[in-house]
């Protein structure tokens, strides 16, 4: 409930952390990758091969703890400010899984949740799959009786200044880090998850044309290098590149593959070194501590080319006081007040409700919560 001396957070009664999940013990890997590609027909061998990363690592993904860590730190950023209000937390693949988390919400009596998505840009897998998912948990928990929470998903946030901030920091503190005589000259490769090139086409609000998921990304990519050309007096040259394809190989994804980029980069002595910023990532996942950590590194080493990796934005007080600043912004506009909304770059702030048709699903149309669709 809203505290009387603190920020007004009406019409709310709770937040709403929502993530992918991931195993947190070597018995659950396999298990986990079933959940994650159920309905592609994926073979048991491939996701037996996929979980080789995670056995890696203990068999045990990082993301529940960093998401554990950063509740911790809302829950201490909601006190700073006088914001009494509860913080869930619900998965899409795995414990603690979303029905199970609405269905607790509601026999806590909670009526309202703002949903803060661990996932900035627009596609169908970064943002209306979640939506699915809500839809499929709220009816999962009507199910069991329970009457879920109204549901209303915050603004995507890739631009907004305590995300885009965090990230500024981090590609100054990497280029800090390499070699005085390398440094001026290294490239910043911006690294986000490759999707199917139709799922890009068909990312953001279709009247606009689609593409949003890479327009998206190169928009705050070109706002962070302006950021630290501004900071260092050094202008790096900077490109997108992706990490983690995992479809078949007849159907085109997003390239090039970061380490195919840095096989180039070498061979055309083009970069003296390379610092990669895993600005699609809001946290030091599988995606960044095996792909990029792990084999951009290699590939970097063995072809001698100097190598860092910026931070991602993780537990920055910035980033976590984004959420914040999202859900009191999102309160005001459900009171019919008109807020101030914080974003840089071209884009501009973005939409509360995703509009009619936004990142279809290209496997056909499915209900969800939280846009413009009609029910």
């Amino acid at each position: 409930m809203k505290d009387m001396t603190g920020p007004d957070v009406r019409p709310y009664d709770a937040l709403l952390l929502v993530s992918f999940g991931g195993p947190e013990k070597p018995d659950d890997v396999v298990p986990f990758l079933e959940n994650v590609t159920r309905g592609r027909g994926i073979p048991r061998e491939r996701l037996e091969e996929v979980g080789e990363h995670y056995f890696l690592f203990g068999g045990r993904s990082p993301i529940n703890d960093q998401n554990r860590e950063f509740i911790e730190a809302l829950r201490a950023d909601f006190d700073a400010a006088g914001i009494d209000l509860p913080i869930y937390w619900g998965n899409r693949n795995w414990d603690p899984y979303l029905a199970d988390t609405l269905t607790q919400m509601a026999a806590d009596g909670i009526t309202r949740a703002a949903c803060f998505v661990t996932s900035a840009y627009s596609s169908y897998s970064s943002c209306r799959q979640y939506r699915e998912n809500l839809f499929d948990a709220t009816a999962a928990a009507a199910e069991r009786g329970a009457t879920a929470p109204q549901l209303d998903k915050l603004r995507h946030y890739f631009n907004h200044p305590g995300f885009v901030d965090a990230n500024v920091d981090a590609v100054l503190a990497a280029l800090a880090d390499l070699p005085d005589d390398v440094r001026d000259g290294a490239r910043l490769l911006f690294v986000t998850h490759s999707v199917p090139t139709a799922m890009n086409d068909a990312s953001g609000d279709p009247a606009a044309g689609g593409g949003a998921y890479v327009r998206q990304h190169l928009d705050v990519s070109g706002v962070i290098t302006d950021r630290v050309a501004e900071a260092t007096g050094v202008r790096h040259e900077h490109e997108l590149v992706f990490c983690s394809r995992s479809g078949a190989p007849h159907i085109p994804w997003l390239e090039p593959d970061v380490n195919d980029r840095i096989e180039e980069l070498v061979a055309a002595g083009d970069a003296p070194a390379v610092v990669v910023v895993p600005v699609g990532f809001v946290s030091d996942h599988m995606e960044v501590i095996y792909d990029l950590d792990t084999e951009a590194k290699e590939t970097a080493e063995k072809l001698g080319l100097p190598f860092r990796r910026a931070a991602t934005a993780g537990l920055d007080p910035r980033f976590v006081a984004t959420v914040r600043d999202l859900l009191l912004e999102r309160a005001a506009a459900e009171r019919d007040e008109q807020p101030a909304r914080a974003a840089v770059g071209a884009t501009g702030v973005m939409w509360d409700r995703c509009p009619v048709g936004c990142c279809a699903n290209a496997r056909g149309e499915r209900p969800t919560l939280c846009g413009s669709d009609p029910a």
